[in-house]
């Protein structure tokens, strides 16, 4: 079956506007190809509207907070209209506090620096790291990876039982797996969570770009997730939720900002008196641009609408996946089965296929972006492949097979901006990599499948 007789369902709507869409990239056979960005998982093409609000409010540029002039008057507002535009973005409480920060992962971090003495940490094996290692001064409890949704609250309610009741205690838990795509049952796990006492922290990092995140409707204690996967610029985050443990913490960074009042004291010493609110956390001068952008980039998904961009990103997910059903050689990742609800992200091996090579191949001869590895997600992908890998297999072994000198996955993922034409390309490039083989040799240099240019 060719990608021309996949059903022609009706467009759901147009994709929006991103940077880098007309952008053109060599290929190793020859000419040159439009590039198809396949990797919104790690990070998206910033929006074309965002870029051009960064644009427009980078010439009035300015200090935040502590400057009496004009532009850092204007600076500050913008700066702390980002913070309410965020707050309504993610159906915050009253009382809850949006925090700005690098990431996703400096997010939680910050939570973690934050937990309460004798805090107990629940976490699947499943997260990504950012949601998996955090937590290293507190009691951490793993759990296995489950395999259905009702089996992973079941999996928790057994864990949060067993715990000491009269401590605290916090739930970790994507909405998205980075991995396979799936949605995981977050309002069931924030109930289990709630009704042993624990509290519980959404990793939104792979929901919210694809779907709309209420901290009120799910009933989560917090939420994390990086503007550089919702289509703004890298370098900014946010951690919102109840602001009890954040205000009780000490700063995650100590210096101006964070800092209400310094005074010296009679023996040398100084005495500090913190900020209550956000700015806690959010010591030296902020990155302004970035929470602008993140406000600008959740605006735009809002006036797109939710409903019209997971429409067409269904759609998408099913071009890529009736496109390949009658490829038995390329075998899907998934922990609830693969008519779980997912977003736009895929991961698959390729038997006979070291995944390095093959994604090296699609990069090199189709102009094709994917990712390939463990994801950030190491336990995970392991689990999932039935491997217990110790070293990675040579780039291009024909021998390779899933779980054994392949010890990778492949990625592919998409999103708002993503056009049919990169996921046709791609269902394309799959379909003839598997039967006709690369058209060029590839070795590993520094641990990477490249193409072998010495000839």
């Amino acid at each position: 079956m060719s990608v021309s007789t996949l059903a022609a369902a009706p467009s759901v709507c147009a994709p929006l506007p991103v940077l880098g869409r007309d952008v053109t990239v060599p290929l190793v056979t020859g000419g040159e190809v439009t590039y198809a960005a396949l990797d919104y998982a790690a990070s998206a093409p910033a929006l074309q509207r965002v870029w051009d609000d960064v644009a427009a409010y980078a010439p009035y540029y300015g200090s935040v907070h502590r400057g009496a002039g004009y532009l850092s008057q204007l600076s500050t507002d913008l700066f702390e209209n980002a913070r309410r535009t965020v707050a309504e973005f993610l159906g915050c409480r009253e009382g809850d506090q949006v925090v700005f920060t690098r990431s996703t992962t400096d997010s939680l971090n910050l939570l973690a620096a934050a937990l309460p003495a004798g805090c107990q940490v629940f976490v699947f094996e499943t997260e990504h790291h950012a949601s998996l290692l955090p937590w290293r001064d507190a009691r951490v409890t793993y759990l296995d990876a489950p395999r259905t949704p009702r089996q992973a609250v079941e999996t928790l309610e057994r864990a949060l039982a067993d715990r000491d009741p009269c401590g605290p205690a916090l739930v970790c838990v994507t909405g998205a797996s980075n991995v396979t795509g799936e949605l995981w049952p977050v309002r069931e796990l924030a109930a289990a969570a709630h009704a042993h006492g624990a509290r519980i922290v959404l990793d939104a990092a792979q929901l919210a770009p694809h779907h709309p995140v209420s901290v009120e409707d799910l009933d989560v204690d917090w939420v994390a997730f990086s503007g550089h996967k919702l289509y703004a610029p890298f370098g900014s985050g946010v951690l919102a939720g109840r602001a009890d443990w954040l205000r009780e913490a000490e700063p995650y960074l100590a210096g101006g900002g964070a800092s209400r009042k310094v005074t010296r004291r009679t023996d040398g010493g100084v005495d500090v008196e913190w900020h209550e609110s956000a700015a806690r956390h959010e010591a030296g001068s902020p990155n302004v641009i970035g929470a602008y952008a993140v406000a600008s980039a959740c605006k735009a998904l809002t006036e797109a609408g939710f409903d019209t961009l997971v429409a067409r990103e269904q759609y998408l997910v099913g071009k890529v996946r009736e496109g390949l059903a009658d490829v038995p050689q390329v075998r899907f990742l998934s922990l609830f089965g693969d008519d779980a609800p997912r977003v736009g992200v895929l991961s698959f091996v390729v038997e006979g296929w070291n995944s390095s090579h093959f994604a090296a191949a699609l990069s090199a001869e189709y102009g094709i972006g994917v990712r390939d590895g463990l994801f950030c997600a190491h336990p995970l992908v392991r689990t999932l492949l039935g491997s217990d890998p110790q070293a990675q297999g040579e780039c291009g072994s024909p021998e390779a097979a899933p779980g054994e000198k392949s010890l990778n996955a492949i990625r592919v993922s998409f999103g708002a901006g993503t056009p049919d034409e990169h996921v046709e390309r791609f269902v394309r490039a799959v379909r003839e990599l598997v039967t006709d083989g690369a058209q060029w040799n590839y070795r590993t240099e520094d641990g990477r499948c490249v193409p072998d240019t010495s000839a």
